[in-house]
């Protein structure tokens, strides 16, 4: 845990948020409320997985977290407690439970909403479920984005790798942008005010793709230097 109230980490099926266990509870689901508000767009459809380690949780507490999260659009998919207490409360409101300690997942970082650039950004690693990236410039990324990551530039965004999550290039009304990746398979792309998605029956192509503006939509084509 870390000295914050609230944690929050990306796991392969949506974000743990760890709660202080020490903390006074209005406090910690106060910090959770207004994070999930300062970002609401990272946020989004997520689901949700609550660790609170050892600390007792009784029903009226627990139904207040999870109507906090209903309230917000957001799936509380379970909760992970050392405490029979909370359990015994998770049961009564048909959450799905779990020990603390099993959420040992090497595969959770710490990550913050998101990251942000005001001239670019450049990566050199994959966009996970539950990442965003945020800039009024270009974006780089050596690797994939990942269903449930986005992707949001003021101007081009460059994938070298597989594009399956959602992306938004010339997100400040540049329809000059374009979206280029090896493998294009988006969940949603968006260039200016323009969206479009993959065909449910679409193959990743064995060759670069670019997605760009033309005769007011986008169009998708062979990317040739």
């Amino acid at each position: 845990m870390t000295t914050e109230t609230v944690a929050i980490k990306g796991i392969n099926d949506g974000l743990l948020v760890e709660l202080d266990p020490d903390e006074e509870w209005l406090r910690v689901t106060g910090n959770l409320a207004a994070k999930i508000d300062e970002q609401p767009a990272f946020f989004e459809g997520a689901r949700i997985i609550i660790d609170v380690g050892t600390r007792p949780v009784p029903k009226y507490e627990l139904s207040g977290l999870k109507a906090l999260l209903e309230r917000r659009g957001l799936t509380f998919a379970q909760i992970l407690s050392d405490s029979a207490t909370t359990t015994e409360s998770a049961n009564a409101l048909d959450i799905r439970t779990g020990a603390s300690s099993e959420e040992a997942d090497n595969d959770a970082l710490p990550i913050s909403p998101e990251e942000i650039g005001e001239q670019g950004v450049f990566l050199r690693r994959t966009l996970r479920s539950g990442r965003t990236v945020h800039t009024h410039g270009s974006v780089v990324i050596i690797g994939d984005v990942n269903p449930g990551a986005e992707v949001i530039a003021g101007g081009d965004v460059i994938i070298w790798g597989r594009l399956r999550g959602n992306v938004h290039a010339g997100a400040d009304g540049d329809e000059t942008a374009i979206v280029c990746a090896l493998h294009m398979m988006p969940t949603q792309l968006r260039i200016a005010g323009f969206i479009t998605t993959s065909p449910p029956d679409k193959r990743a192509q064995s060759i670069p793709e670019v997605a760009l503006i033309r005769d007011e939509q986008i169009v998708v084509e062979a990317w040739k230097q």
